[in-house]
């Protein structure tokens, strides 16, 4: 005897519980880089699933769910930007870590998360699909709806304004051979 087919809406909630496990560390991953906070990231994804929940079967019968519940995380993320960004001032915390301390790579990425916050809302939303979500200029493109030149020029500007603040980073490191590579 066989069971009887789950009805379509048990089958779409099934999916999205599916995604939802599946995807959720990813999503939380990139909101973190992209508020800086983890309790604002964490808020972030919740309310990106919320919404992406409300919309799901739409969702699943598209050809890449994840990247519209991607471009949804984004436009929160945006939306909260623009909402916050004159009310909020920035606290820069002066509890850093001295030098040569064994955390030094949680102060590092710290670091960089802040200096991530610095970008302009776009250019470092398409460096966090790239180096984060790892994209290609056409997926980021597809995403933000942008062109992909527009993608590598935005790539290309906040790369420049990171290294511009972590000058050791744009430097070859010292494992790294400088000669006789090309």
């Amino acid at each position: 005897m066989s069971e009887p087919a789950p009805a379509e809406s048990e089958s779409s909630a099934y999916d999205f519980h599916d995604f939802v496990v599946a995807r959720s560390a990813v999503l939380f991953r990139g909101a973190l880089v992209l508020t800086g906070n983890r309790e604002t990231a964490e808020d972030l994804v919740q309310e990106t699933l919320e919404r992406a929940c409300r919309k799901w079967r739409v969702i699943a019968a598209k050809d890449a769910p994840e990247a519209y519940v991607r471009r949804i995380m984004v436009n929160l993320v945006n939306d909260r930007w623009r909402r916050f960004r004159r009310t909020v001032p920035h606290q820069d915390g002066g509890d850093r870590a001295a030098p040569g301390d064994q955390y030094g790579q949680v102060d590092t990425r710290d670091q960089l998360v802040r200096a991530l916050q610095g970008l302009p809302t776009r250019m470092r939303t398409v460096v966090v699909l790239r180096y984060f979500h790892d994209l290609s200029d056409d997926e980021i493109a597809a995403d933000l709806k942008i062109s992909p030149s527009t993608v590598r020029s935005q790539l290309a500007r906040g790369i420049d304004k990171l290294r511009v603040q972590f000058p050791a980073l744009a430097a070859p490191s010292p494992q790294q051979p400088t000669e006789g590579i090309r």
